[in-house]
């Protein structure tokens, strides 16, 4: 094993911590909520959160680039990159919903080839490094053996995503296809992937951030992680993340004009 890889994803783990627990405390208690040019919410939470993971990464590792939902791009020599997102789900955040988590991606020369997900409120932490596998908190998980769609469960964000992008008619046809559908949106459908609980994550309207740590949990867990083309890139808008049994036949649909 690499040994700045493990170093990086030590210190990604331990600050994943601190932030998520930093952005619980905010969320146990009262804030504003302001809104982006895109409609999308903020809180002092959110852009404290990212300014803490900041701020203890480059003490221990000056010369990594970073990438952020709340702060942006800051480039850097090393070769690394932090992709941050430090409340993926902040519409459930707002709404007192449990289903978000502090998300850590670290990339090496454009691979990504580590990533931690806190989510706080449920108490779990899943963590992955490349070569290494996948941890639910201490206990090893692996992308589930079903084999047929009719089989699967697949989960999804919200419907209106697909409504924008003018797909809701692929999307609605690959759901009828599986077994039971749920609405886990944003870090939830995809460590569900990985950790054998659903077969499928199917998303449109994501960034680099959503989904850099999520990538390589799936991926590490034994499942496949691309857009709806078959690339496997955090830069596109539409995702999915499957148990690798069930990807061609997916893609196939969604690729339906």
């Amino acid at each position: 094993m690499n040994a700045d890889w493990r170093t990086r994803y030590d210190a990604a783990v331990t600050i994943a911590r601190q932030a998520g627990d930093f952005a619980r405390g905010w969320y146990d208690r009262g804030f504003d909520v302001e809104w982006k040019v895109d409609r999308s919410p903020v809180t002092v939470a959110d852009k404290g959160a990212e300014a803490l993971i900041r701020r203890e990464l480059k003490e221990y590792f000056p010369h990594d680039a970073f990438l952020g939902e709340e702060y942006g791009d800051e480039p850097g020599s090393s070769g690394y990159r932090w992709i941050i997102d430090p409340i993926d789900g902040t519409r459930s955040f707002v709404r007192h919903i449990p289903i978000w988590a502090t998300l850590i991606g670290l990339e090496f020369e454009g691979e990504q080839i580590g990533g931690v997900a806190y989510a706080p409120v449920m108490g779990n932490l899943y963590r992955g490094l490349r070569g290494d596998g996948v941890y639910m908190d201490d206990r090893r998980v692996r992308v589930s053996d079903v084999a047929t769609l009719d089989k699967a469960l697949m989960c999804y964000s919200s419907i209106g995503w697909f409504r924008k992008a003018k797909r809701e008619h692929v999307f609605l046809e690959l759901a009828s296809k599986t077994e039971r559908q749920r609405g886990f949106g944003d870090f939830y459908g995809f460590v569900l992937v990985a950790q054998g609980a659903c077969e499928l994550m199917i998303e449109h309207g994501v960034h680099s951030w959503d989904v850099a740590a999520t990538k390589v949990l799936v991926e590490e867990a034994g499942g496949t992680f691309t857009d709806w083309n078959g690339v496997p890139t955090i830069d596109a808008p539409d995702v999915c993340a499957s148990n690798g049994k069930l990807h061609e036949a997916a893609l196939e649909i969604l690729n339906r004009v």
